[in-house]
């Protein structure tokens, strides 16, 4: 530490006040003798830190001045004390250039300095960086000091200080870090007394730096022991009122921190900041100005008064402190000291006290004060007498206005004093302060970052609507006031604005809009919601939509902060953005997730959560006639009314479903969250837009096929814990629902028919289809339900089954998974004419359309319905294959069924189907004779690797020529025929694949070339053999073709079978374009994109096998094929085909 002017000075006044002492010195300076010396040394102190600042607060550096001269004068005592050489004290303390230069002093000249320089709060913080034995040790010291001659009021003042400073603690936001002027001097005294025990026998007599041995056999080692008895012997030596009310109030308040309350004692803010507005009122009156610093001592006052002490006792007892105390009260009332004052001349003295009273009284009141005594008869008389004492005692009212109030909560925010977050609280929920001044709105303003908390933030959105909703608000302060809020809201974490969220749903669905708003502030909002979504449509709502995560959290804030505002209207765009605009869905979706607070209360788990102040809240926005919507339902009701109002197209009904698809999917909203939550849960969207509408179907404005879409998508959304019970679905009325979905799905077995009256109009079969789906799934959660209880559900299962009679035979299966083992299966009895079946498991129905002969109906339809009823059916089919005349009526039976069956099958139904009839073939229980009905001659080709597929195409030609004679083509409508034409296609477009499969075209030769290249000029386009070709047919293939057709022929048996597939794809061709000019209209799309694949593939054969087809044959090929296509009505179709087939050229051709 460097030596200035400062350090001169103060070297120079102790210099001459040592030299005054002649013929003695400081060092052995009488208490008495201070007034004759200490002046000089008062004087230079003044003259460093300034005349004002010895009786005023002091500002930093006069402080700073301070400290470091208690300090430096207090080393110097204890390095006396530790006989310290000069060599070490240079080399280790800070303070040595100081230090050094000050004479040799005693404990007089530090206690009367300390109190000459008002540093009673200086010396109680470098007394709190000794341990606790030390501290008494120093206190003991204290207490001789002052009860020493001459002993006069200020001593009293002084000790009393040092005493309730110490009770206070250090001031955090003054303390300094490691390099504080106490922690150095905390470091000094640590090294002084680890030299201790290397010291002398005189030094270390001298320094008495107090060990845990000494601590223990010391008799009076208790901090509260010391003073109190400190206080006793001074108790003659206080003659003025306010010294006798400040000494009882530390006394009191000492004996309730350290032996009435073992935590802190939590004040309500509200009642905090009243005993702080009355500290500062009174202090105010008594010529004190109003300051941070002002109200920071009060604060501090406060706290400990209602924190334990840190000074526990290991002595004394609590029936020896409440004697003391009973004395020394009884001593001042006698002596007339303790007085009752008027409100007016109420000193902070009086007010302290009357607070300390009432604490303790409260305090003997509440708590068995005996169970903690010894003796407890004596003590308990003398806590009796103290109570009896102090009750006596009577004080003045003393109020506060709300002006002082709001001041005084204004300078804590403004200041960042303590519990500064709490007033902001305070200073937010107090609505009569926002309505009468002005400073109000400006503190706000202009301290947003206090308020940016939860509550905070609530009480101040529950005051902003209060005034809106006033009889006359003031529109620019409303507007400035929104403003402030919604920036607050901005500001918050993520998890805050969630939190905040949610209680502004409770409060309100419309936030600040939920009753009538001035236009002016209406309008303000509109343009600032339009704004927000304008800008996230624009940087990522769009086609292409894939918005960085920063886009993502900037659009998730906007939305926030006009939803926190106004938490209907956001929804109402956020859902109008997701339907309307091209590809935003996503992005609303991903900015809802964001948004978990926008759920709203939910479910069991969040019903739990729901405290109960909360509860208040809603049940107070009931009474008010205020209707408490949950997010989630708040965001059900936009999208109703944008279904309502609007007809939607076929697109917009795609974004809202995905829309709500992406909303039911569980995520981690925020993170470090281990629960993944859905914004909307699956059963809030089918309680919402299936059930109602599937319930009256024909009378909703809703389409019943989006209802069933929405109802998958919520079932195939994986939202259930595994581990909790029951699932969702049990919410929805999951029995009837079933019933319905039953309903609608036998609706739609003969959607073909003329529909009857209140059935459902325009099934498609992907609706068919979708219905299957949802039923299985449902069926197998119901099921699933129902076995875990069966019991719980065996009336609800009755009533299912018997709605069922009333359906189609054919959809119970569908619900067997809720069956279970309950019920047998039941099917007509003609299938099990035909259907070997165990009559434990199966019943049959006598049902009138299912007459005689119609047991292969029955069994077709069953082999649709799913894979395991199939393979059902398939192995219990009763058939004698042995007996030729049971295999051709099976036949003729099956294709009849077939045909009745075909027109009405979904697709996964057909390839079921097509499953079935396939094993039928390859097993010889189905007979299809393969007639050469497109050939003149009959080829030398061995088509038995290519047998099924050329059976099922000439099965699918009969049938369809049944459907298309005279005694069926009226069954189906055009819908009906096209999708008979789409069926097709997709048998035909299995067997291509098939015969693909069988011959698959090597890589180089996947796309057919343009121009056929010469088998003779290039070798690569030879005929591709088998791979054990020998090398002699290498050259063969080499050399000029001069062998015959015939030994060409010859040669290729070993070869890979492209002339087969050739056959079969001709075969095929000419059966589509067969089917195509026999059906109404002939104008099938699929069958003739069918026709187009076949060409190109056989084109590719060729190209890949040049030596699959001679230059003749394929002039023959073309001739024929395009004799085929002349029978097509459609002349676009006819041209495209004739164009494809032109392309068929053998590569022999020169």
């Amino acid at each position: 530490m460097m030596m200035d002017k400062g350090s001169a000075v103060l070297q120079g006044a102790f210099l001459l006040a040592n030299k005054k002492c002649l013929p003695s010195s400081l060092s052995s300076l009488q208490k008495a003798d201070w007034s004759r010396v200490g002046h000089l040394v008062v004087e230079a102190v003044r003259e460093i830190c300034g005349q004002d600042e010895l009786c005023g607060h002091s500002n930093t550096v006069s402080g700073c001045w301070k400290k470091k001269i208690v300090c430096v004068v207090w080393l110097k005592l204890l390095c006396r004390q530790a006989d310290e050489d000069v060599e070490t004290s240079w080399r280790e303390n800070p303070f040595f250039p100081l230090q050094n230069g000050l004479p040799e002093i005693n404990h007089v000249v530090l206690l009367e300095l300390v109190r000459s320089l008002a540093a009673a709060d200086i010396f109680a913080h470098f007394l709190l960086c000794l341990p606790q034995s030390q501290i008494c040790t120093e206190l003991e010291r204290l207490t001789q000091h002052v009860k020493s001659s001459p002993t006069r009021e200020d001593d009293v003042r002084f000790f009393l200080e040092v005493w309730w400073e110490l009770w206070k603690g250090r001031n955090e936001q003054r303390a300094g870090g490691k390099e504080s002027i106490e922690a150095m001097f905390a470091d000094q005294f640590a090294r002084l007394s680890s030299k201790s025990s290397g010291l002398s026998p005189q030094a270390a007599k001298r320094l008495k730096l107090d060990t845990s041995d000494q601590l223990s056999l010391s008799p009076a080692i208790d901090v509260l022991r010391i003073l109190l008895h400190g206080l006793k012997d001074l108790k003659d030596h206080i003659s003025s009122t306010d010294l006798c009310l400040q000494a009882l109030s530390i006394s009191l308040d000492s004996l309730y921190t350290t032996l009435l309350i073992d935590q802190d004692v939590i004040l309500p803010t509200q009642e905090k900041m009243h005993m702080l507005s009355k500290a500062v009122s009174i202090r105010e009156k008594n010529d004190e100005t109003l300051s941070p610093e002002l109200i920071q001592e009060a604060q501090r006052d406060l706290r400990a008064s209602h924190s334990p002490s840190r000074f526990q006792p290991s002595r004394m007892k609590l029936g020896e402190a409440l004697k003391i105390i009973t004395d020394l009260t009884q001593f001042w009332i006698n002596s007339g000291l303790l007085k009752v004052y008027d409100s007016a001349a109420l000193s902070y003295p009086a007010f302290k006290l009357e607070q300390s009273v009432q604490r303790v009284l409260t305090a003997s009141e509440e708590a068995d004060l005996s169970e903690s005594m010894t003796e407890t008869d004596v003590q308990e008389t003398e806590k009796n007498k103290l109570t009896g004492l102090l009750k006596s005692l009577t004080f003045p009212v003393i109020q506060t206005t709300p002006a002082v109030d709001a001041k005084v909560t204004t300078i804590i925010i403004s200041h960042r004093l303590e519990d500064y977050q709490s007033f902001a609280v305070l200073f937010a929920s107090e609505k009569s302060w926002a309505s009468c001044d002005e400073h109000w709105l400006d503190c706000l303003d202009k301290n947003q970052a206090a308020f940016q908390q939860h509550d905070t933030l609530i009480n101040l959105a529950s005051t902003l609507m209060s005034k809106l909703h006033s009889e006359s608000p003031n529109v620019s302060q409303c507007r400035k006031l929104m403003k402030v809020v919604a920036d607050i809201f901005s500001a918050l974490s993520l998890e805050d604005k969630n939190k905040s969220l949610a209680a502004m749903l409770r409060l309100s669905p419309r936030g600040f809009f939920g009753h009538s708003v001035p236009s002016a502030v209406t309008d303000g909002f509109e343009q600032e919601l339009n704004m927000a979504f304008n800008c996230i449509i624009q940087a990522g709502g769009g086609a292409s939509a894939a918005a960085s995560q920063g886009n993502l959290n900037t659009a998730a804030c906007l939305v926030a902060r006009v939803a926190f505002q106004n938490p209907e209207a956001a929804l109402r765009s956020c859902c109008h953005s997701a339907i309307f605009n091209k590809g935003a869905f996503s992005l609303m979706a991903k900015i809802l997730q964001q948004l978990p607070g926008l759920r709203g209360r939910r479910g069991r788990k969040d019903e739990d959560e729901y405290n109960e102040k909360e509860r208040r809240e809603a049940n107070d926005n009931i009474d008010e006639g205020k209707e408490p919507v949950s997010g989630g339902s708040l965001l059900c009701r936009c999208l109703q009314e944008i279904i309502k109002t609007k007809s939607l197209l076929a697109s917009e009904k795609e974004q809202f479903l995905r829309f709500l698809g992406l909303l039911m999917m569980p995520v981690i909203a925020i993170e470090g969250e281990e629960r993944r939550q859905c914004f909307l849960p699956p059963q809030e969207v089918v309680s919402v837009f299936v059930l109602p509408n599937l319930s009256t179907m024909g009378h909703s404005s809703f389409d019943v096929e989006l209802s069933v879409q929405l109802l998958h998508t919520a079932l195939c959304v994986d939202t259930q814990d595994p581990a909790s019970s029951p699932h969702w679905v049990l919410d929805c009325s999951p029995f009837p629902l079933l019933y319905v979905l039953a309903q609608l799905h036998n609706q739609a077995l003969r959607f073909w028919e003329e529909p009857t009256e209140g059935a459902v109009h325009h099934w498609s079969m992907d609706t068919k289809e979708l219905l299957v789906s949802v039923l299985d799934t449902l069926g197998q959660v119901v099921g699933a339900e129902v076995a875990a209880a069966p019991s719980s559900w065996s009336r609800a299962l009755s009533w299912l089954y018997n709605k069922m009679e009333e359906l189609d035979w054919t959809v119970r299966f569908h619900l067997k998974p809720v069956w279970g083992e309950h019920f047998k299966n039941e099917v007509p009895l003609s299938l099990l004419t035909v259907c070997d079946l165990p009559e434990q498991e199966w019943s049959g129905l006598d049902l009138p359309q299912y007459g005689q002969g119609s047991g292969l109906l029955a069994w077709m339809e069953c082999c649709c319905i799913s894979d395991s009823l199939q393979s059902t059916m398939l192995s219990c089919l009763s058939l004698d294959q042995r007996r030729p005349d049971h295999v051709s009526m099976f036949s003729k039976g099956l294709l009849v069924a077939l045909t009745q069956t075909l027109p009405w099958c979904s697709i996964s139904q057909w390839s079921r189907l097509l499953g079935a009839l396939r094993e039928l073939i390859t097993s010889g229980r189905l007979h299809v004779p393969f007639s050469l009905e497109y050939v003149d001659y009959l080829p030398l080709l061995d088509l038995r690797r290519f047998s099924c597929e050329l059976r099922l195409s000439v099965l699918l030609l009969r049938v369809l020529q049944f459907l298309c004679g005279s005694s069926c083509s009226h069954w189906l409508s055009v819908d009906g025929w096209a999708h008979v034409g789409r069926l097709y296609a997709h048998a035909v477009r299995d067997v291509i694949n098939s015969v693909r499969a069988k011959l698959p075209l090597p890589s180089s030769a996947s796309m057919p070339p343009k121009t056929p290249a010469c088998r003779d000029s290039n070798p690569s386009c030879a005929s591709v053999k088998a791979s054990k070709m020998s090398k002699d047919s290498v050259k063969e293939a080499e050399s000029p073709p001069l062998k015959s057709r015939e030994s060409q022929m010859d040669e290729e048996v070993d070869t890979v079978p492209s002339q087969e597939v050739l056959f079969v794809l001709s075969q095929l061709f000419c059966h589509v374009q067969h089917v195509q000019v026999m059906m109404p209209g002939g104008q099938c799309e699929p069958l003739f994109l069918s026709s187009l694949e076949i060409l190109s593939h056989y084109e590719a054969i060729m190209a890949a096998f040049p030596g699959s087809s001679s230059p003749l044959e394929s002039d023959n090929t073309r001739h024929f094929f395009s004799t085929i296509t002349d029978n097509l009505e459609n002349q676009e179709m006819k041209v495209v085909l004739q164009q494809k087939i032109a392309q068929l050229v053998s590569s022999d051709t020169h």
